[in-house]
Order: structure tokens, then C-alpha cells, then sequence
């Protein structure tokens, strides 16, 4: 679980920093950037995914509602790893059609598809921020500190400006690290 709440916001970091990087040219993608990029935000996305498995397990003994609250977390939360993993993987395939305007071709194809925009560009991946600040949220204060949902709540800042991803990055490492260091060794499973 340590591994996992510092690898997930380290790459999803990683994700923002080469897009900026990517982007100083005033356009972002096709080539190595945008490429690995790409594989670190999917890398970031499952395994978002995977710690909410672990997250939720967390909340289970405490019961009632905050079982419930944590429950609509990971819903939530897999709903946004699996839209941003679909995402990741269509601009990676697109990103390999070759130059700048068939790359566009390929990603407004898939869009073009009805239920894609939305489920998988514009709400289903900010699902995956809110998921996680509801399952924080639930953990607290028995698990988390109070201040760990607030700084998890520093992902709302995602949809104002991609450049700001590596800022909500570093709050979702900041707002995890208590997780990974007071429940790790409790979530070992016996060998």
C-alpha cells in the first residue's frame, strides 16, 4: 500500500510535468513527450485504481455509514481509473497515427462515438478525483488527519488548467502519505 500511494501521484506528477514539457511548443503531441506522458498517466490511473481496492479496506471495520461513504468512493473512484485509462490509451493510439492532424482525426473519431465524450473526456475522468477525496474523506480522522481530504480536495483544480496537474499531484501524494505510513504494515496479508 506504501508503494502505491507514492507511485500513483508520482506518475500522474510525472504525466503533468512532460506535458508541460510537451507543450512549449504551443502544441502537445505526437512524439516522445506526449508519449510517455501517456504511459505515465496510465500507469497513474490503474494504479489509482488498484489503491482504492486497498482504501476501502481500510474503512470496512468502522461499519455503518461510513462503509457506505467509502463505498461510493470506489465507485466512483474505479468508474474515473477506468475512464482515464481509456483516455490514456486512445491518445497513446493516436499519438502513433503519425503527425499532429491525424492524431486529431483518431481522437475525434473515438469522440465522435456516442456516450465517449463525456464518460471518458469530460466527466468520467474527474470521477476519479472525486472518488478519491469521498474515500479520504471517509477515513478521516480515524485514519487520515482532517487536513487530508482538504488536500485531496486540490485536485478540483484539474479541470481549470491541465498545467495544473502537477499541483494536485503533490497535494494527493501530501494527502496519502499518512495513509502509507500509519496502515501499511497493517494491510499485509499473512504468507
Amino acid at each position: 500500500m506504501r508503494t502505491l500511494c507514492v507511485a500513483a501521484p508520482a506518475l500522474l506528477l510525472a504525466y503533468g510535468l512532460i506535458r508541460l514539457i510537451d507543450g512549449l511548443d504551443g502544441v502537445h503531441g505526437p512524439g516522445w513527450a506526449w508519449t510517455a506522458g501517456h504511459l505515465a498517466f496510465l500507469g497513474s490511473s490503474v494504479l489509482f485504481g488498484v489503491l482504492f481496492w486497498h482504501l476501502v479496506r481500510l474503512a470496512v471495520p468502522y461499519g455503518g455509514a461510513r462503509r457506505a461513504v467509502a463505498g461510493l468512493g470506489v465507485a466512483l473512484g474505479w468508474f474515473g481509473a477506468l475512464a482515464t485509462t481509456v483516455m490514456a490509451v486512445v491518445d497513446l493510439v493516436a499519438g502513433f497515427a503519425g503527425d499532429r492532424e491525424r492524431m486529431g482525426e483518431v481522437i475525434d473519431l473515438v469522440q465522435s462515438v456516442p456516450g465517449v465524450l463525456p464518460a471518458v473526456y469530460q466527466v468520467g475522468p474527474s470521477l476519479l478525483y472525486v472518488g478519491m477525496i469521498v474515500m479520504v474523506a471517509a477515513l478521516a480522522p480515524r485514519r487520515v488527519p482532517y487536513w487530508s481530504p482538504v488536500l485531496m480536495a486540490g485536485t478540483a483544480i484539474i479541470p481549470l488548467s491541465l498545467d495544473l496537474i502537477p499541483v494536485a499531484a503533490v497535494c494527493v501524494w501530501l494527502a496519502l502519505l499518512p495513509v502509507a505510513y500509519r496502515d501499511a504494515d497493517r494491510l499485509r496479508t499473512p504468507r
